[in-house]
């Protein structure tokens, strides 16, 4: 049986007061930050702009339609996940050799992108940290084991630390918790609010929806053809169960804001959830399956429910009503706002340059 490493305890406390020179890698997929999807360059985004209102120097590396008050490098013009003429693999292979080929300029370079910076890694003396989002696959994971001894690593939970890795610490997203707030009417609909894909339960959603009688508004772009036009499309009627299409950062509030509950009936074991933390940060409980980040995330019957099934969740809708959204929102304030995070890596970085 494996055994997680035992963590290296990071104090969120940033003991120096000099400001770092800070590279900060986001992936291509979409602009930094994204219109709607794309949680990885949100994370990217996020962290830029905290560190630079904490005044350090921070270059984005990102596409060139980014929008950020650091300074910006950008080698393609937009995300290739919005231009189809854009080759992902030459735009990757282009963005992160001009992250390497200025290394020198920077204390230290914060890959938000994935395994493939690893490789450019061991041609440089800046020091490299690594916020892995994630497993995308097994076969990615010998990518990580052979830098694991010169790079250092930042889990995004607890729950998705790989055995075979170490890790400098555990680092949860946050977000910009003023730009979210409690509603002052909210509605007994559910909402499920993410990319539309089997791992993600949306047919779970509409089937607690169905069984409690409630409105189910979809929210998200569709990621899985297939699977929205066999299990989810046939029970669109406008009526009791609605389609909203992606939302942009402007309409999120709103849309979680006023939803009796979000439903996040996930069927994987999901390493952080945004759109969780988005929904408390607005009062909104958060119902969800009890697997990967979800129990470090929500507090049982606090700011949420944790279940193991359907029935579970339709039996958590009408105790929802019962949380205190005020308290479900400063709870979220108190442990995900982005300042934390910020923090946070702050202490990583210098814990990290500071044992080279």
């Amino acid at each position: 049986m494996h055994r997680y490493p035992d963590p290296i305890i990071v104090t969120p406390h940033d003991s120096g007061t000099e400001a770092l020179r800070v590279a900060v890698i986001a992936p291509l997929a979409w602009r930094t930050p994204p219109r709607h999807y794309g949680p990885w360059e949100q994370f990217a985004s996020l962290l830029t702009e905290g560190l630079v209102a904490e005044g350090h120097e921070v270059t984005l590396f990102a596409t060139a339609d980014s929008v950020t008050a650091a300074r910006l490098h950008g080698t393609t013009a937009t995300g290739w996940s919005e231009d189809p003429s854009i080759d992902p693999k030459v735009a990757e292979c282009l963005h992160i050799a001009s992250v390497f080929e200025r290394a020198g300029e920077f204390d230290i370079i914060h890959n938000g992108f994935d395994f493939l910076p690893l490789t450019y890694s061991g041609l440089v003396d800046t020091p490299v940290v690594t916020t892995i989002h994630g497993f995308s696959s097994p076969r990615i994971v010998p990518v990580y084991e052979r830098y694991d001894t010169t790079t250092s690593y930042v889990a995004i939970s607890d729950s998705d630390r790989h055995p075979a890795l170490h890790y400098t610490a555990t680092v949860h997203h946050g977000i910009e918790t003023s730009a979210f707030s409690t509603h002052a009417d909210p509605g007994e609909h559910l909402l499920y609010f993410g990319r539309i894909h089997p791992d993600k339960g949306t047919a779970h959603a509409i089937d607690v929806a169905h069984r409690t009688g409630r409105r189910l508004d979809i929210a998200g772009i569709v990621q899985d053809e297939d699977y929205f036009r066999d299990q989810v499309a046939p029970h669109l009627d406008d009526e009791r169960v609605r389609y909203l299409g992606p939302i942009d950062t402007t309409h999120r509030a709103e849309v979680l804001g006023r939803a009796h509950a979000l439903l996040h009936l996930i069927d994987f074991d999901e390493p952080f959830g945004y759109s969780v933390v988005e929904s408390m940060a607005c009062g909104t409980p958060v119902i969800a399956y009890s697997r990967g980040s979800m129990p470090e995330i929500i507090d049982d019957q606090v700011t949420g429910f944790l279940v193991t099934d359907v029935a579970g969740a339709v039996g958590a809708t009408d105790a929802a009503a019962r949380l205190d959204r005020t308290a479900i929102r400063n709870s979220t304030i108190e442990r995900f706002d982005v300042s934390a995070m910020v923090e946070k890596y702050v202490a990583v970085y210098r814990t990290v340059i500071h044992g080279r």
